[in-house]
């Protein structure tokens, strides 16, 4: 199975405020892909799937900057936007004529040729926030919930920082030490890398 990063920039924007941003997009499949926050630009996107199929576009979560692309890439590769609902109100903000394909929800399991992924429903960053499990080869797709260096941001609206510690706590730190995280923005970790900073988070409650 394959995995390949596109990255764009573009503006975040919540609360009214603004804010320059990088953002990772994953493509995950072979034949078959699942695309993971179709961010900012549909067309790098598009350059980097091809002429393979795209049975998914998932969305880690409703902010502007994760879902800013999807409907004008799943116009182009024709394939439906999945989003768990609870971040619904931040999908119209973007999109207030148009509704997501599907719904997300806890330990759904999502295929594209030989690909697996599972959601884990992991609350916090906001309230529709999931991140995307690959047991087989030990791989979390993690959005804004966890990054190198610690918990996604949670000084916006829907956002909650015991909430976050604890879906990382109770949801993520439970995976492997060995698990490779790949991230809504920035540079990849594992989930041991993280783990010994939990007490360090807590305190901060």
């Amino acid at each position: 199975m394959s995995i390949e990063r596109v990255i764009t920039s573009g503006i975040f924007s919540l609360d009214g405020q603004d804010f320059e941003v990088e953002n990772n997009i994953w493509i995950i499949g072979d034949e078959e892909v699942l695309i993971i926050d179709a961010a900012h630009d549909h067309r790098p996107i598009v350059e980097a799937v091809g002429s393979r199929t795209v049975t998914g576009i998932l969305a880690t979560h409703g902010h502007n900057d994760h879902i800013n692309a999807a409907v004008a890439l799943a116009e182009v590769v024709d394939a439906p936007i999945f989003l768990h609902p609870a971040d619904s109100m931040l999908w119209r903000e973007v999109y207030p004529d148009r509704a997501a394909d599907g719904e997300l929800s806890d330990a759904m399991i999502i295929h594209a040729g030989d690909s697996t992924l599972k959601v884990l429903h992991t609350p916090g960053h906001s309230p529709g926030g999931c991140c995307f499990y690959d047991e087989e080869h030990d791989v979390l797709f993690s959005g804004d919930t966890l990054f190198h260096g610690g918990p996604g941001a949670t000084g916006r609206s829907f956002s909650d920082y015991a909430t976050i510690v604890a879906s990382i706590r109770d949801v993520l730190l439970g995976l492997p030490s060995a698990t490779r995280v790949l991230t809504g923005h920035g540079d990849e970790t594992t989930i041991g890398t993280e783990a010994p900073s939990l007490p360090e988070w807590e305190a901060k409650i």
